[in-house]
């Protein structure tokens, strides 16, 4: 992931690093980065950006606690471990607790941080919003309490702070029975420590994961629907004020992305010298594997005279946190219709794909595709792995079947080997997640690859649960290592 770094080298030159949805993010210590369906709070005295989200491991679906990092430049994230602890046999926070989608704000009047997020038991029949505070930004945070919202019902939570006045307000959807299904705004005290009414009400839209992201002239609330660890299309609303009225919903990126396998989560504005980006923090959930769930931020193109929010997708761009200036990285394309392939691995006819034509038939180690003649730079360098996953084609009554037959079942995930230069010591794991039919999108993974030309990387199927199969591919694409610059 990343942007451009305000670390400095010690002959005084930055290190320019990129974000990269989807990638593996890894912290100064070199471990994954572990915050899911969390926020970016910005410390009031010195400007640092403060990541806080659900701490997860493997065999562990609930109950982690909140982890907290900080960074100068939303690249490089520092380890601070919890900010909020499980405690054994805490009626709210124990290890066997819901502690779901936290949000950091500063109270003013306090002088504290409050953490809020969706307090829980295992079964969801608390439904409630909790509170810790501290005086430090990184915590530890202190347990105050757990309520129900002005008496309902409190599901998916999120929390959104008014630039103009400073007034922030719970985002929250009172659950999925047939008296719930709404999404409420609701405005705090103004100590932030409790909530005083509610501002509007998206009636039966039956939507979750709410956040909002304020301009000059308007506000968007951005929302996915319900269905589980399977991502969907995110809609948005548009509204000249947070009492409304609200507009209808619409979709915010290409239709068949299911918003690039991403749930919305949280919005951050970057307000630079330069330029104001608006910047969407999503997560892309693996229910085979949450631990390993990875992060979708993307730029939000938005323009306030067509009413329009879009997602702007791609595989690597940098930004300057202080400018608010982004842009693209550009790489090397490498067609799967020039590539080798090996085993029952073919060439089919595809209009959708480049060059009329996909990789099909990667299944297992012995069906490969072979992208050859890759130029390298012996350094890390993001590759991305353009791919169509049909899984959804299968039978409702077989593994990996179509959600929407009957009985359907939903795999998330094919798995594809990726091995450079023919050496089978280093194999790495590409996660392919589901498409639709004729839809392709992008997975990266870091790769190494030696200096000069002559490269090559070859991709096969490994188990993904249920098969040996790999995605199809229409292409790769090699961009240049961080800190070469755009």
């Amino acid at each position: 992931m990343s942007l451009i770094s305000a670390l400095y080298l010690l002959l005084g030159v930055s290190t320019a690093k990129y974000i990269v949805p989807g990638g593996r993010w890894h912290d100064t210590d070199g471990n994954l980065v572990n915050a899911h369906a969390g926020c970016v709070t910005v410390d009031q005295d010195t400007g640092k950006f403060w990541l806080f989200g659900e701490y997860k491991v493997e065999g562990q679906i609930e109950g982690g606690g909140v982890s907290v990092y900080s960074s100068d430049d939303l690249a490089t994230w520092k380890s601070h471990g919890l900010a909020l602890e499980p405690i054994a046999d805490h009626p709210y926070i124990s290890p066997s607790n819901i502690i779901q989608r936290p949000k950091v704000v500063y109270s003013e009047s306090t002088k504290e941080y409050h953490l809020w997020w969706h307090a829980d038991n295992s079964t969801y029949g608390l439904l409630l919003q909790g509170l810790a505070r501290s005086p430090n930004i990184s915590g530890p945070y202190t347990f105050d309490s757990a309520t129900a919202p002005l008496g309902n019902w409190s599901q998916d939570f999120g929390l959104f702070t008014d630039y103009k006045d400073g007034r922030s307000y719970a985002l929250y959807s009172n659950g999925d029975s047939r008296d719930g299904r709404d999404v409420y705004i609701s405005a705090y005290n103004e100590d932030t420590t409790a909530l005083e009414k509610v501002v509007h009400r998206f009636d039966k839209f039956d939507l979750e994961a709410p956040s909002i992201v304020q301009t000059d002239k308007s506000y968007y609330a951005l929302m996915s629907h319900k269905t589980g660890y399977r991502p969907n299309n995110v809609v948005a609303f548009r509204a000249d004020s947070l009492a409304g009225p609200w507009s209808q919903p619409f979709t915010v990126a290409p239709l068949n992305t299911r918003t690039f396998n991403s749930q919305s989560g949280f919005t951050l504005t970057i307000k630079g010298t330069k330029k104001k980006t608006y910047l969407y923090l999503g997560d892309q959930w693996d229910s085979n594997s949450l631990w390993e769930s990875r992060y979708i931020w993307l730029p939000m193109e938005i323009d306030d005279k067509k009413k329009t929010l879009e997602l702007e997708w791609h595989d690597v761009y940098d930004l300057d946190v202080k400018t608010g200036e982004w842009a693209p990285v550009k790489g090397t394309t490498y067609l799967a219709a020039d590539a080798k392939t090996a085993g029952n691995a073919f060439k089919q006819e595809a209009n959708f794909a480049s060059k009329g034509v996909i990789a099909t038939g990667i299944y297992g180690n012995d069906s490969t595709v072979t992208f050859e003649d890759i130029k390298g730079t012996g350094k890390p360098q993001w590759v991305s792995f353009y791919y169509q996953n049909t899984d959804d084609m299968g039978f409702g009554d077989q593994p990996g079947g179509s959600p929407d037959r009957i009985g359907g079942a939903w795999q998330l995930r094919r798995v594809a080997s990726v091995i450079v230069n023919g050496g089978t010591e280093k194999v790495e794991t590409l996660f392919q997640r589901d498409t639709n039919k004729g839809v392709i999108i992008s997975t990266p993974l870091l790769l190494t690859l030696k200096e000069g030309k002559g490269n090559t990387i070859t991709v096969g199927g490994l188990w993904n649960g249920f098969d040996y199969k790999g995605a199809d591919l229409d292409k790769i694409v090699v961009y240049p290592p961080e800190g070469s610059g755009p």
